[in-house]
């Protein structure tokens, strides 16, 4: 990436509301997996770093969805914690033995996790 490039998505990033935030960063990790599935990364230390990344990330999301001072509504953050720990333990089973063909499903959840922050992020003041 070019230098300009990224610093105008660093630029972008710290400008973001926290939802936006969330969903670019669950589209970093989306990438970050389909380039494994689809073989344009094969080192080995790459494949388990996108596969870190999105776990890390998936424990931030968890914990802060699911803590006590959360607003969200029981059921939500129930359903949150339930998919982070079938994220987690995927993402295990990955860095254990990576085949490609089961990357798919934590590509899908990220994209459509993000998809949906971006529907329910309020609209920016005129």
């Amino acid at each position: 990436m070019h230098e300009a490039a990224r610093a105008y998505a660093q630029t972008a990033y710290q400008t973001a509301a926290p939802r936006e935030r969330e969903a670019l960063l669950l589209l970093q990790a989306a990438n970050q997996l389909q380039a494994v599935a689809e073989g344009g990364v094969t080192d080995r230390r790459q494949i388990a770093d996108a596969i870190r990344f999105n776990r890390k990330l998936w424990t931030v999301l968890a914990t802060s969805a699911t803590h006590a001072t959360n607003p969200l509504p029981a059921e939500i953050k129930q359903n949150v914690a339930s998919l982070g720990v079938f994220i987690l333990n995927h993402s295990l089973k990955l860095e254990i033995q990576p085949e490609r063909e089961d990357f798919g499903v934590l590509i899908s959840i990220n994209r459509n996790i993000a998809a949906g922050l971006r529907e329910s992020a309020p609209a920016p003041a005129a």
